[in-house]
């Protein structure tokens, strides 16, 4: 098993007044050689939107795109004809293929909205683009990962799924409680995300917004230090 952890205070930043955004890889106006992307991950927004403000109309393509509201809603209008709101529980994804224009604006004209979007690189490109969202009950399955997205040919049903061989987890939970992590499948790696608490792994301390990479392993154990809140990428690393 090998492991990298990053620090919540060491990922890029931005703040334009109306957006204040961590980059837990290169994005935007910030650049590190050293964080480019993990395996197939390519994006990690940590998100605060004002009020009344949001992101206009943007085009994408050839991208799986995940949206997760931590907090407040979006509202969400794309190319496709889809127009509605995204709330805190709810799950969004996109698959941008060949090509998407979408705009996503806080829902609220006076309350901030909190989000994080992830970016993942499809396993085929030129797709059709797709929408889909979902609400999940995480709150009420303590001390185990909701899996809230899976590959299309690795789907119960229950998740959200996308164009790549990853699974996005989600899980509260609670203090003192261990818990394991089995890969589905042996070459990928796992980014985690620590949305709130504290966690211990493999003898390192998680804070709140920190992640730890982990790759070549069967499986991990994680210790609950504090309540905690945990977002876990399952994705290729090639």
């Amino acid at each position: 098993m090998k492991t990298k952890l990053y620090h919540a205070n060491t990922r890029g930043k931005a703040d334009y007044g109306w957006l204040k955004a961590n980059f837990s890889f290169s994005f935007g106006n910030y650049y590190n050689p050293n964080r480019e992307q993990f395996g197939m991950l390519r994006v990690l927004n940590d998100d605060t939107i004002d009020g009344g403000t949001g992101f206009g109309t943007h085009s994408h393509a050839n991208m799986e795109i995940i949206t997760i509201p931590l907090e407040g809603g979006l509202k969400h209008k794309d190319s496709m004809g889809n127009e509605g709101i995204i709330r805190f529980g709810e799950v969004q994804v996109m698959s941008a293929g060949k090509g998407i224009e979408h705009s996503e604006m806080n829902a609220s004209q006076n309350d901030p909205a909190k989000t994080l979007q992830l970016w993942v690189f499809p396993e085929k490109e030129g797709v059709k683009p797709r929408y889909d969202q979902k609400s999940f009950d995480i709150e009420n399955q303590i001390n185990t990962f909701v899996n809230i997205v899976s590959p299309k040919n690795k789907n119960d049903g229950n998740a959200l799924w996308v164009y790549q061989q990853t699974f996005f987890n989600l899980g509260i939970f609670e203090k003192d409680k261990t818990s394991t992590y089995k890969i589905n499948i042996p070459e990928n790696g796992v980014y985690l995300f620590l949305i709130d608490g504290e966690i211990e792994i493999e003898n390192q301390i998680l804070k709140k917004r920190d992640a730890i990479g982990i790759i070549d392993f069967e499986h991990f154990d994680f210790k609950i230090i504090s309540t905690a809140k945990i977002l876990l990428v399952e994705v290729p690393m090639h």
